[in-house]
């Protein structure tokens, strides 16, 4: 395949996913308000555009060799709050962490989560519980309303931003009574266990769970849940008594199994979701899902993943999750069953191999690798994962005919 000739200047930069892995140069792009991202997208080079966050998903997405990328993180306001319709407003490159803190002393959390990720990045990376409606903007400089439930807005969640740039969304928010969550962790022998335990009676009920499983020594199982804690669920005595809504000060898990509510404190729920291989060092995040009724697939990926020669163990963990519903939109990753994830040093003997064989594993189960989070997945396999692949392209020719929204991984796989 011939290499495109780039004749790159001092305006372009280096960018790459959190996992440092495939790094690329483009020309960044840095809008303070949608006129000027539309003026961005109009401007563009032969090599198309596309949008940015921060960068915290581990593949190439928010990439574009020799292209334009838009770096969002200047439109970062909150629009408005209806308190009356649960609705808050606010602009792409808003953090969600930093809204639910803004959200709390009013009582307010985001149903979409919270953490370290943008509005934008997240639905572009398929994140969509919460959202009622996102402003696009599209190829010919214009921007619309895109309401829950409609074709494009499927195809926005989890389209890696190749349907247009998300300006702002239109999120839930729920009400909490407290700052706090009250989180138990179940040791378990094996991933047999946990997983009778899983989908037995003892199934975890609260809004929080996920599972950690040892790729070396025993290969013990442990099931971290938690839920939010009403006022009059606080120990006696506990400080938080007098100020319920106060961001809390300490990060990890305290007296009575409390734990601050995810982005207050700038903690996550559970076991933090980051490499844990030292700044700077490049890895691999590999995601994956496998349908409801396939475990037995799930072990032997696990399996696999344990074994004495596997180039995964250096992960020291795999991260479990159980999804109860299906994502809508043709790229969407949700599957109803199982999502698997763990983070690789990317300079692991043999890794790209291995990695190919989980791919075949996880597509013959039926399930899909996260590309958000993917740099290396083999084109082939892509319309094995994704069987709505089709209607995506369809959309996008119509919507977008020119291919002005392009990126690294668009490229690679064909999209």
């Amino acid at each position: 395949m011939a290499v495109e000739p780039l004749v790159l200047d001092d305006d372009f930069v280096p960018l790459t996913g959190a996992g440092r892995t495939a790094p690329s140069l483009a020309l960044l792009a840095r809008p303070r308000s949608a006129a000027e991202a539309a003026g961005a997208v109009l401007r563009r080079g032969p090599r198309g555009a596309v949008a940015r966050g921060r960068g915290r998903s581990g593949g190439d997405a928010a990439q574009n060799a020799g292209g334009t990328v838009l770096d969002l993180a200047a439109l970062d306001r909150i629009r408005g709050l209806d308190q009356a319709a649960g609705l808050v407003v606010c602009e792409a490159g808003t953090e969600l962490g930093a809204l639910a803190r803004a959200l709390l002393p009013l009582g307010l959390q985001p149903r979409a989560g919270a953490g370290p990720w943008t509005v934008g990045g997240a639905i572009a990376s398929g994140y969509g519980t919460g959202v009622a409606a996102l402003e696009l903007l599209g190829a010919d400089g214009e921007s619309r309303t895109v309401r829950h439930g409609e074709p494009l807005f499927d195809a926005t969640v989890g389209g890696l931003g190749l349907t247009g740039v998300v300006l702002s969304a239109t999120l839930a928010v729920r009400p909490v009574e407290t700052a706090y969550l009250r989180e138990r962790t179940v040791r378990f022998r094996d991933v047999d266990a946990l997983l009778a335990h899983w989908t037995g009676g003892g199934a975890p009920r609260e809004p929080y769970a996920r599972a950690r499983v040892e790729l070396a020594g025993r290969g013990r199982a442990f099931l971290s849940t938690a839920a939010p804690v009403p006022y009059a669920g606080l120990p006696r005595g506990h400080r938080a008594r007098r100020a319920p809504l106060a961001l809390p000060s300490f990060p990890g898990v305290g007296a009575g199994g409390l734990r601050p509510l995810p982005g207050p404190a700038r903690a996550r729920v559970l076991p933090a979701y980051g490499s844990g291989f030292g700044p700077g060092a490049a890895f691999v995040r590999y995601r994956c899902a496998v349908p409801e009724g396939r475990e037995e697939a799930l072990r032997g990926i696990l399996a696999l993943l344990a074994g004495r020669r596997s180039p995964a163990r250096g992960a020291r963990h795999a991260r479990v999750e159980r999804v109860y519903a299906d994502g809508a939109g043709p790229l969407a990753f949700r599957v109803r069953g199982w999502c698997l994830g763990l983070d690789v040093p990317a300079g692991a003997p043999g890794l790209g191999r291995f990695l190919d064989v989980l791919d075949e594993r996880v597509a013959a189960a039926g399930g899909r690798v996260c590309l958000a989070e993917d740099a290396r997945l083999r084109p082939a396999l892509l319309p094995v994962m994704y069987p709505r692949l089709a209607a995506f392209r369809g959309l996008r020719a119509a919507l977008d005919p020119g291919s002005v929204f392009r990126s690294d991984l668009s490229r690679r796989l064909g999209l």
